[in-house]
C-alpha cells in the first residue's frame, strides 16, 4: 500500500501554487453529487486497519472459472518475469523511438526482435506495435504499399472479428477494399479464397488457429497468391507456433500475432503488444521502430534504430506508417518470459493447452444435444454446437455457484451461429475444472431448455 507522506502545511502549500485555497475550490468543476464524500475510509484508522478493510472487500470478490479465449488467453506467467521485467535498469528517460536510448534498452528490443522472428520462423521482426489488431492492419498496408496498384485485400472470415473490425475502420479513409472470404462451418474455405485472389489483390489474410480454433496448412493459398503476384499474411497464436507449422514453413510474407499469451497478463484488455515479422524483401515497407547491431569504429558491439523511414524523421508523408513508438515494455516481459520458458518450456505450455482442449471437447461432447461444430483438427480453442442458445447459456453458467464462464458465444460476431460456443483452454485448467465447466454447462442447457418450454406453453 503506497504511503503519502503530505502534511497539511505541504498541502495548502500546493492548493496555494495552483491558485486555491481548499480542496472544495480544487474540485469546484466536478459536480457536488459526483465528488468523493470523503478520501480517507474512515477518520483516524491505522494503516493495518485500512490494510484489513481493504482485504475484507478484496474477499467479497468472486473467483471465477473462466474458458474464455477469443484471441486473449490466460497462461502462467513465471514470478521472475515481474522481478526482472520491473528492474530500475530498463526505465530511461528516453522514449523507445529515440535514437538516443539506451544501449540497455536498444539490446533487449533487439533481442526480442531476435525471439519473435524465430519463433515465427522469418527474416526480420519489428520493436512491436500496439496490439494484434493493429499488427494486423498495418501488414495491409504493407501488402497495398509493395503492391503499388492493387489496392484488394482478400481476408478469411476466420480471421479474429475484432481484429476485422479495427482493420474495417482504420481503413475506411483509405485506398483499401477489404474483401471478406465467408468461412465454411467454422473452417476456412480455400477454394473461395483462392477464387478471390486476382489481378488487383495487393494480400490474402488468413489466421492460424482461427477463431473458431481451426488449425489448417496454408502452403497451398500463399503459393496462389505469389503466382497472382500478391503478398499473404498470416495471424497466429505465438504460444501454439512452438508446435504447429509455421508462417515461414507455409511461405508468408508478413506474420502477425497479439502478444499478450507471452507473458502478459489480461489486465482486462490491455496493455498489450502487436507482433510483426516478416520476409527481408519486405522489411523496407515494415512501420515502427527496428533495431540493428553494428560495430563502432573500434569494433565495439553497438546497438542502433535503422531503416527510419518515418514520419517524424526523414520521409515525412512518404513514411510507412504514423506508428511512432512500440510497447516497450510489454515487449521486455514477452522477452523474459520466452528467455525462461525456452523451447521446450514454450513446447510444454502449448501441448498442455491443446491436450485440456480436446479433453473440453470429449467431456462437453458427452453431454445430450452438444457436439462439435466441424471434423477439422484444432488447438487449444474448440468450437461446439449447442443445443441452445450459447449466450443465454452463458449468462446461467455465470450465474452459477462457481461463477464459470464456458466460452465465447459465436454469435456475437457471427449471424446463424447463435448455439456455437466457443471454448478456450490454457496449461492452468485441470481435469476438475473441467468436470465443473461439464456439470455447470449440462445444468445451464437444461435450465435454458425449460425456460423455452414454459415459454412455449405461453
Amino acid at each position: 500500500m503506497p504511503y503519502i507522506p503530505h502534511t497539511s502545511e505541504e498541502r495548502d502549500a500546493m492548493l496555494k501554487a495552483v491558485g486555491v485555497s481548499t480542496l472544495d475550490e480544487l474540485f469546484a468543476d466536478i459536480a457536488p453529487d459526483l465528488r468523493p464524500k470523503a478520501f480517507l475510509p474512515e477518520e483516524g484508522m491505522t494503516e493495518q486497519e485500512v490494510r484489513n478493510k481493504c482485504e475484507r472487500l478484496a474477499g467479497k470478490n468472486a473467483q471465477t472459472l473462466s474458458f474464455l479465449g477469443a484471441g486473449y488467453y490466460d497462461h502462467g506467467i513465471p514470478s521472475a518475469v515481474d522481478a526482472l521485467s520491473g528492474q530500475s535498469a530498463f526505465v530511461t528517460a528516453y522514449t523507445p523511438y529515440q535514437a538516443e536510448c539506451s544501449q540497455g534498452t536498444l539490446q533487449a528490443i533487439y533481442e526480442f526482435q531476435t525471439a519473435v522472428a524465430r519463433l515465427l520462423d522469418m527474416d526480420c521482426a519489428n520493436a512491436s506495435l500496439y496490439d494484434g489488431g493493429s499488427a494486423l492492419f498495418e501488414a495491409c498496408t504493407m501488402c497495398v504499399r509493395q503492391a503499388r496498384n492493387r489496392k484488394k485485400v482478400v481476408v478469411d472470415e476466420g480471421v479474429n472479428p475484432i481484429w476485422r473490425k479495427m482493420l474495417a475502420t482504420y481503413s475506411r479513409n483509405l485506398p483499401m477494399e477489404i474483401v471478406v472470404v465467408p468461412h465454411k462451418n467454422g473452417a476456412p474455405d480455400k477454394e473461395a479464397l483462392k477464387a478471390a485472389i486476382d489481378a488487383d489483390t495487393a494480400g490474402v489474410v488468413v489466421q492460424n488457429p482461427n477463431f473458431f480454433g481451426v488449425v489448417a496448412d496454408y502452403a497451398d493459398i500463399f503459393e496462389a497468391a505469389k503466382n497472382a503476384k500478391a503478398l499473404s499474411v498470416i495471424a497466429v497464436n505465438p504460444v501454439m507456433q512452438s508446435v504447429l507449422k509455421t508462417p515461414g514453413a507455409m511461405g508468408a510474407d508478413i506474420a502477425v500475432a497479439e502478444g499478450q499469451s507471452l507473458g502478459l497478463p489480461l489486465n482486462f484488455g490491455g496493455p498489450y503488444l502487436g507482433l510483426m515479422a516478416c520476409k527481408k524483401a519486405m522489411v523496407r515497407q515494415m512501420p515502427g521502430r527496428l533495431v540493428g547491431r553494428t560495430q563502432d569504429k573500434e569494433g565495439r558491439t553497438g546497438y542502433v534504430l535503422t531503416l527510419q523511414a518515418r514520419e517524424q524523421h526523414i520521409r515525412r508523408a512518404k513514411a510507412t506508417s504514423n506508428i511512432c513508438s512500440n510497447q516497450s515494455l510489454c515487449a521486455l516481459r514477452s522477452l523474459v518470459h520466452l528467455s525462461l520458458l525456452g523451447p521446450d518450456g514454450l513446447v510444454d505450455v502449448a501441448e498442455n493447452s491443446i491436450a485440456r482442449a480436446h479433453e473440453v471437447a470429449e467431456r462437453l461432447a458427452a453431454i445430450p444435444g452438444v457436439q462439435l461444430l466441424n471434423d477439422q483438427p484444432y488447438a487449444n480453442e474448440v468450437a461446439l454446437l449447442l443445443p441452445v442458445s450459447a449466450s443465454a447459456a452463458v449468462s446461467r453458467c455465470m450465474n452459477s455457484a462457481h461463477h464459470t464462464v464456458p466460452g465465447y458465444p459465436a454469435g456475437r460476431a457471427y449471424q446463424g451461429m447463435e448455439n456455437v460456443l466457443i471454448v478456450a483452454c490454457t496449461e492452468k485448467q485441470s481435469s476438475a475444472s473441467v468436470e465443473t465447466l461439464a456439470r455447470d454447462l449440462a445444468r445451464a442447457i437444461a435450465d435454458v431448455r425449460a425456460d423455452e418450454a414454459y415459454k412455449a406453453r405461453g
